[in-house]
Protein backbone atom coordinates (compact mmCIF):
# COMPACT_ATOMS: atom_id res chain seq x y z
CA UNK A 1 0.00 0.00 0.00
CA UNK A 2 2.82 2.21 0.74
CA UNK A 3 3.58 2.37 -3.15
CA UNK A 4 0.32 2.78 -3.92
CA UNK A 5 -0.03 5.95 -1.53
CA UNK A 6 3.31 7.16 -3.03
CA UNK A 7 1.98 7.20 -6.42
CA UNK A 8 -1.39 8.65 -5.77
CA UNK A 9 0.77 11.63 -3.55
CA UNK A 10 3.31 12.01 -6.33
CA UNK A 11 0.93 11.89 -9.15
CA UNK A 12 -1.68 14.50 -8.11
CA UNK A 13 1.43 17.25 -7.08
CA UNK A 14 2.69 16.39 -10.75
CA UNK A 15 -0.88 17.16 -12.21
CA UNK A 16 -1.07 19.92 -9.64
CA UNK A 17 2.22 21.43 -11.24
CA UNK A 18 1.04 20.95 -14.78
CA UNK A 19 -2.48 21.87 -14.58
CA UNK A 20 -1.76 24.43 -17.09
CA UNK A 21 -0.60 22.26 -20.10
CA UNK A 22 -2.78 19.18 -19.51
CA UNK A 23 -6.16 18.30 -20.72
CA UNK A 24 -9.32 17.44 -18.66
CA UNK A 25 -8.99 13.70 -18.95
CA UNK A 26 -7.57 10.73 -17.71
CA UNK A 27 -4.10 10.03 -17.05
CA UNK A 28 -1.67 7.20 -16.43
CA UNK A 29 0.74 7.45 -13.44
CA UNK A 30 4.03 9.37 -15.10
CA UNK A 31 6.54 6.79 -16.05
CA UNK A 32 9.26 8.73 -14.27
CA UNK A 33 6.93 9.03 -10.88
CA UNK A 34 6.46 5.12 -11.28
CA UNK A 35 10.18 4.25 -11.92
CA UNK A 36 11.58 6.21 -9.13
CA UNK A 37 9.01 4.62 -6.15
CA UNK A 38 10.20 1.41 -7.52
CA UNK A 39 13.57 2.55 -7.18
CA UNK A 40 13.22 3.62 -3.59
CA UNK A 41 11.10 0.92 -2.77
CA UNK A 42 13.60 -1.75 -3.96
CA UNK A 43 16.66 0.52 -2.09
CA UNK A 44 14.49 -0.06 0.89
CA UNK A 45 14.76 -3.41 0.59
CA UNK A 46 18.05 -3.63 0.11
CA UNK A 47 18.05 -4.74 -3.76
CA UNK A 48 19.66 -2.77 -6.50
CA UNK A 49 17.99 -2.82 -10.40
CA UNK A 50 19.79 -4.52 -13.38
CA UNK A 51 20.80 -1.91 -16.03
CA UNK A 52 20.02 -3.45 -19.70
CA UNK A 53 23.12 -3.63 -22.06
CA UNK A 54 23.36 -2.36 -25.08
CA UNK A 55 22.76 -6.32 -26.44
CA UNK A 56 20.30 -6.56 -24.37
CA UNK A 57 18.31 -3.21 -25.24
CA UNK A 58 18.64 -4.42 -29.13
CA UNK A 59 16.98 -7.88 -28.39
CA UNK A 60 14.47 -6.10 -26.58
CA UNK A 61 13.38 -3.85 -28.84
CA UNK A 62 13.34 -6.17 -32.15
CA UNK A 63 10.67 -8.28 -33.62
CA UNK A 64 13.34 -9.90 -35.81
CA UNK A 65 15.40 -11.81 -33.08
CA UNK A 66 14.12 -14.37 -30.00
CA UNK A 67 11.18 -16.53 -30.10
Amino acid sequence: MDMSFANQALSAEYFLKHRDSLEKKVYNVPEEIDREIARLKLLSMGIDIDVLTEEQVKYLGSWEEGT
